[in-house]
């Protein structure tokens, strides 16, 4: 889908247009920011987009009448993340809305008053966003996606699929601030799997593309794919290198195994961005931010993508495939 007709299927929403000329007579308009990491080219962060808009919708706010949704996207580039945080709090909006942790991060860094919400953030207390999940007591709310002992899940997952599999390379942006904690966790579940772990910091296609390739010069390898904005950016290199280096690999999202990657365990991105609106719904209609508590993700997913497993010569077991959400064949 081409950026022109990804805006007009929006209803314009990623445009900035005078609020007054979208209005009602006598209806106020709304203003909220909304900060992605992602690039706006991508059709997996469209979706999200779509699913954010189409809520809101749903809730009582259509984007040029009573409500002004101005989007800013930075393709995992961090001085342009900071940049558009500014940006977007220069345009004095009602609410923010950021989508992942750097983007939070940003946003907050430029504002202590305007309420943010956020999606995609594993652990807020240690990232210095809230002491209180249940009471937030400052600015920021919103939904997490992630907490750090999914590693152990992940190992386990990967060792039930390739039980051969004795090192494990942990593709990861050393950018992104979560990495050590994900790290720690998967080190402390990797003796009851009996493997050994490299970590694979990588912030480019280049990178990846040299260390998937420096790592498989061994046998019985596997990855697992840490979540953040440069992973998902380059998502199909990642895959393509496992691919080609015949390594069972386990991603954070449901969209990854999608693209053809062997098999995912995470939370739901799509719901996520659904239960925000309802919180940017909230906020428009004069809740407070310490009424709308920090929120643990509802279930997460299994998706398999046999296919894939098949190119890889895996014979996947029954009971894992029993406890799959989704099947890809």
């Amino acid at each position: 889908m081409k950026r022109r007709e990804f805006i007009t299927l929006l209803g314009g929403a990623a445009a900035t247009w005078p609020l007054a000329a979208r209005a009602q007579q006598g209806e106020r308009v709304r203003r909220v920011g909304a900060l992605l990491t992602e690039a706006e080219s991508d059709l997996e962060v469209q979706s999200w987009i779509r699913e954010l808009v189409q809520r809101l919708q749903e809730l009582g706010w259509t984007n040029g009448r009573n409500v002004q949704v101005d989007f800013r996207f930075s393709d995992a580039d961090a001085t342009r993340t900071s940049m558009l945080a500014t940006e977007l709090i220069e345009l004095r909006p009602d609410v923010v809305f950021a989508g992942g942790a750097p983007a939070a991060t940003a946003l907050r860094q430029q504002t202590l008053s305007i309420p943010i919400v956020f999606v995609r953030v594993v652990d807020p207390v240690s990232a210095g966003f809230v002491t209180n999940l249940a009471r937030p007591e400052g600015n920021i709310t919103g939904f997490t996606n992630f907490e750090f002992s999914v590693g152990g899940k992940w190992l386990q997952l990967l060792k039930e699929c390739a039980p051969s599999v004795d090192r494990i390379a942990v593709v990861f942006d050393p950018a992104n601030p979560t990495w050590a904690a994900y790290l720690r966790t998967i080190e402390a579940a990797a003796p009851s799997f009996g493997v050994r772990l490299i970590p694979a910091g990588v912030r480019d296609a280049a990178e990846i593309t040299q260390r998937i390739a420096t790592f498989a010069r061994d046998p019985n390898g596997a990855l697992v794919v840490l979540p953040s904005p440069v992973t998902i950016r380059h998502r199909e290199t990642i895959i393509v290198a496992a691919a080609r280096h015949r390594l069972p690999t386990i991603y954070p999202y449901r969209f990854f195994t999608v693209d053809g990657g062997l098999m995912s365990y995470g939370s739901d991105v799509l719901d996520s961005y659904r239960r925000a609106a309802s919180y940017v719904d909230r906020i428009l209609r004069g809740a407070k931010v310490a009424e709308l508590p920090v929120q643990q993700p509802i279930k997460y997913e299994l998706t398999i993508n046999v296919k894939t497993a098949k190119t890889l010569g895996l014979a996947l077991p029954d009971s894992v495939l029993a406890r799959a959400d989704e099947v890809i064949e």
